[in-house]
C-alpha cells in the first residue's frame, strides 16, 4: 500500500507543477485523478492505435499472401475430409438411444438425424434401420421409409423388426 501511495504521490507533484505552469486554473485531487485517467487513455489509445493501421496497410489479398499449400492438398488434408464412421457398435446404440429421445419429445427429424448416424456406425443394424424406416413414415417419406424397411428385411430376415417391417411395408404399398 506505501509503494501505491509514493507512486500516486510522486504523480499528484508532477501533474501539479504541469497545471501550475499551464496556468489551467485551481488545482485539486479531483483534477489530478481526471487528467490521470485522460493522459493514460490517450496514451494507451494512441499505443494500439498505429499498430491497427500499420495492420491493415500490410494487408494484402488472400491470394497473393498465401500460396497454396501443396504439401497437404485438399483431398488430403484433414479439415476438409468427410467425417470417418469406423465400426463402432457402441456408439450406434448410444445413436439410436439419443434418437429416441427425440422421437419421444416428437422431434422426428432429430430422431432421423440421430438413427442415420447410428446407421453409419454400424451399417448391419437392423434396428437403427427399422427406426429410420418409422421416422421417414412419420415425415411423409414413403419412399425412404420403403428402402429402409427393405434394408430389414435383407439384414436380419428372421427377426422380429424383419416380421414389423414387412408389415408395413404390405400396409403401406
Amino acid at each position: 500500500m506505501r509503494v501505491f501511495v509514493e507512486v500516486n504521490a510522486g504523480l499528484d507533484r508532477k501533474l501539479r507543477y504541469l497545471i501550475a505552469k499551464l496556468n489551467i486554473g485551481s488545482y485539486n485531487s479531483i483534477v489530478t485523478r481526471v487528467l490521470s485517467f485522460v493522459f493514460l487513455s490517450t496514451m494507451l489509445f494512441a499505443a494500439t492505435f498505429p499498430s491497427r493501421a500499420q495492420q491493415s496497410s500490410q494487408k494484402q489479398p488472400p491470394a497473393a499472401q498465401q500460396p497454396p499449400n501443396e504439401t497437404n492438398p485438399p483431398e488430403e488434408d484433414e479439415s476438409v475430409a468427410p467425417k470417418k464412421y469406423p465400426l463402432d457398435p457402441l456408439e450406434s446404440d448410444r445413436n439410436i438411444k439419443v434418437g429416441n429421445f427425440y422421437w419421444h419429445k416428437g422431434d422426428y427429424r432429430g430422431a432421423l438425424g440421430r438413427y442415420e448416424e447410428a446407421s453409419k456406425y454400424n451399417p448391419n443394424s437392423a434396428e437403427a434401420f427399422f427406426k429410420i424406416g418409422e421416422a421417414e413414415m412419420k415425415l411423409k417419406n414413403k419412399d425412404a421409409a420403403k428402402l429402409a424397411f427393405q434394408r430389414v428385411i435383407r439384414l436380419a430376415p428372421n427377426s422380429k423388426l424383419a416380421e414389423e417391417s414387412k408389415k408395413k411395408l404390405g400396409s403401406k404399398g
